[in-house]
């Protein structure tokens, strides 16, 4: 069955001026517009197309894809603000997504951006924003483990971090004390979980956590080494931002990691700098 607000494999009904026509199913054959069609399709293809409404309220089918689907979060850019409907949004198709007036919470302006949940209004069915992120959120205990990698959407900053949206699912934290610079509202990131709070809450981490992050990132310091000639002129005094632009890691975990290194005699520090020994029986376990 197809799924409004999302792709979708559709087989070809029939062709015309207008472009091709797509069984969708209980929702009844959808344009493919000509200027979407692919030019090496075969008359046996299943089209991978994206349902939605174009501007005069038809359901279209399209081969390019939205900034969000339904069922996910996304940072999009207001476009227009209409006094009597709400807000239109861009989010990547060439008609702009609605922002009606009573999911906004806090009124927004053009030029803005804003996070929102993309859903189907259960009312008329058709796709919309909303920016009353709780509301979409899942209500399902997270199942997630201790060092899970996951993705997330920083959704603002408190006091304590910043929030974020874990896999368009659950809302969760990364404290300012574990982060080396600032993060900025709409940032998508990889990262972990670093634990489940029997209240559901999660707490994230922009580092794998124990043991399993250093192991890794002993051999991708070691490897950087190897390519560099045997020295590097990163140490405990390199800045939290170099850090990060050439590791990926907090300043703290190349820290521990170096750490592992000097102990198993496969770093010297050069004060600047880092040395590496020749150990060939080394390996991040031993």
């Amino acid at each position: 069955m197809a799924i409004i607000g999302k792709r979708n494999r559709l087989v070809v009904v029939r062709e015309s001026a207008s472009g091709l026509y797509l069984d969708g199913g209980e929702l009844g054959e959808v344009l493919l517009p000509s200027r979407y069609v692919p030019h090496d399709r075969t008359p046996d293809d299943r089209l991978d197309v994206f349902l939605y409404r174009d501007s005069e309220d038809r359901l279209v089918a399209t081969t390019e894809q939205p900034h969000a689907e339904v069922g996910e979060f996304a940072w999009l850019k207001v476009t227009d603000v209409h006094h009597q409907i709400g807000a239109f949004l861009d989010w990547g198709l060439p008609k702009d997504l609605l922002l009606p007036f009573r999911e906004q919470g806090i009124p927004v302006r053009a030029g803005q951006r804003v996070v929102v949940a993309v859903c189907l209004d259960p009312k008329t069915n058709r796709i919309m924003a909303s920016a009353r992120l709780n509301r979409h959120l899942s209500r399902e205990t997270p199942a997630y483990r201790d060092g899970q990698p996951v993705t997330f959407l920083i959704t603002g900053e408190t006091p304590m971090g910043y929030n974020a949206i874990v896999e368009n699912a659950h809302r969760g934290l990364l404290y300012r004390n574990n982060l080396a610079a600032p993060l900025l509202t709409g940032q998508v990131l990889n990262g972990f979980v670093r634990t489940v709070r029997p209240n559901g809450k999660i707490d994230l981490s922009l580092d794998a956590s124990g043991y399993k992050r250093v192991a890794s990132l002993t051999e991708q310091i070691v490897q950087a080494l190897e390519a560099g000639g045997g020295r590097l002129d990163f140490d405990d005094d390199s800045s939290p931002e170099a850090i990060r632009e050439s590791f990926g890691v907090s300043k703290k975990a190349f820290k521990q990691a170096l750490g592992k290194l000097y102990r198993d005699r496969r770093i010297a520090f050069q004060n600047p700098g880092i040395q590496l020994l020749d150990n060939s029986s080394w390996s991040p376990g031993n």
